[in-house]
């Protein structure tokens, strides 16, 4: 048993026997594992990607187009970031007001602060509006949120919301 390298069975037999089983092993049992990962992932996909994808989309599809590499950054405003989420969530203009600091300086970062207040709003709507906007502000944080319910109403609310973004 010592000097099986030098028995020429193996080389002659005993390896091409190996080398002709694997494509065997490989069409028994690796290919059908391989077909029930894919299987498994085509469904996650559609489960968990595809509505992700169409929210995306929905919510702002211009995001999404090509971008030109000549067009100026869009730069972050608050008026104009609040105003397209609650627009995009059919929050009227009478229903929202912005209150914002001057943009501060601390330690190399620029910060500034806002303050949204909604009335009149049931709770999936400021959900949608605070989604939203942190979506397409990613840089934008919501520090504080106050629920305060309406009386007599069963899902109206007024909502105060504290908000800071970083430059």
């Amino acid at each position: 048993m010592k000097n099986i390298h030098k028995n020429p069975i193996l080389y002659y037999i005993a390896i091409p026997i190996i080398v002709a089983l694997w494509p065997l092993l490989v069409w028994a049992m690796y290919l059908p594992n391989a077909r029930t990962d894919l299987d498994r992932m085509i469904t996650q996909y559609q489960i968990k990607a595809e509505p992700l994808m169409i929210e995306i989309l929905s919510l702002d599809p211009i995001r999404l187009g090509p971008v030109d590499p000549n067009q100026e950054k869009e730069e972050f405003t608050y008026y104009q970031a609040v105003d397209k989420a609650a627009s995009s969530c059919r929050i009227p203009p009478s229903k929202c007001k912005l209150e914002t600091t001057a943009v501060q300086a601390s330690g190399g970062q620029k910060s500034q602060s806002a303050y949204v207040k909604l009335t009149q709003v049931d709770i999936t709507t400021f959900a949608r509006f605070l989604s939203a906007i942190q979506l397409r502000w990613p840089n934008l944080q919501c520090t504080k949120v106050n629920l305060d319910k309406k009386e007599g109403f069963p899902d109206m609310w007024e909502i105060s919301i504290d908000f800071k973004y970083y430059y």
